[in-house]
C-alpha cells in the first residue's frame, strides 16, 4: 500500500514538473517570437531609411519652394538613425510615415515629377514597404498581445514570475493618425 502511495506522489510530482517544464517553454518561445517579429520590423526599416535618400534627392529638383516637406524626412529619417529604445524607434519610425504621407500629398501638385519614372519606382517601393511595415507591425503586436495574455493567466503567471518576464508595449502610432484625413478635390478645367 505504501508503494502505491509512493508512486502515485511520484507520479503527481513528475506530472507538476512536466507541466511546469511546458509552460515555461511555451513562454520562452513567446518571448523570441516578439524578438523576431521585432527583428523583422527592423529588415524592413532600414530598407524604407535607406531609400529615402534617394527619394528626398529626386525631389529636390522638382520642389524647390516645398524645401520644409524635405526637411521633415531628413529630419525624420535622423530621428530613426539616433533612436536607442523601442519606444524611440517607434517614434522615429511615426514621424517618418508621417513626412512621407505630406511628402506624397505635395508631389499631386507637381505633375512633371509624378510623371518621372525614378520617382514613381521609388514611391512604389517606399509604397510596397509601408505595407510590409504595416503587416510585420500587427504581426508583432499579435506575438506581444498573447505574450502578455500568457504571462497574466493561470498557472502561467507564477512561472512568469519566476521568470521575471514583464508585459510588453504594444506598436502604437502616433495620436494625429487616427484623425480622419482632410480630402480636399480641386475643380480641373
Amino acid at each position: 500500500m505504501a508503494l502505491i502511495v509512493l508512486l502515485t506522489l511520484l507520479g503527481i510530482i513528475v506530472a507538476l514538473i512536466t507541466f511546469g517544464i511546458i509552460i515555461y517553454n511555451g513562454l520562452v518561445s513567446l518571448k523570441h517570437n516578439i524578438s523576431k517579429a521585432w527583428s523583422n520590423i527592423d529588415v524592413l526599416l532600414k530598407q524604407r531609411y535607406d531609400e529615402l535618400p534617394k527619394l528626398v534627392s529626386v525631389c529636390e529638383g522638382y520642389m524647390q519652394h516645398e524645401q520644409t516637406v524635405l526637411e521633415n524626412v531628413t529630419k525624420a529619417r535622423s530621428m530613426l538613425n539616433s533612436a536607442g529604445s523601442e519606444k524611440e524607434v517607434v517614434n522615429a519610425n511615426n514621424a517618418i510615415t508621417s513626412a512621407l504621407r505630406s511628402l506624397f500629398a505635395v508631389v499631386e501638385n507637381y505633375p512633371d515629377l509624378k510623371a518621372d519614372r525614378a520617382f514613381r519606382q521609388l514611391q512604389a517601393r517606399v509604397s510596397q514597404l509601408e505595407d510590409q511595415i504595416a503587416d510585420r507591425r500587427e504581426l508583432f503586436n499579435d506575438s506581444v498581445n498573447l505574450f502578455n495574455i500568457r504571462i497574466e493567466q493561470f498557472p502561467d503567471v507564477f512561472i512568469a514570475g519566476m521568470m521575471r518576464l514583464d508585459e510588453k508595449e504594444l506598436w502604437q502610432i502616433d495620436p494625429e493618425h487616427r484623425e480622419d484625413v482632410e480630402m480636399k478635390f480641386s475643380a480641373r478645367a
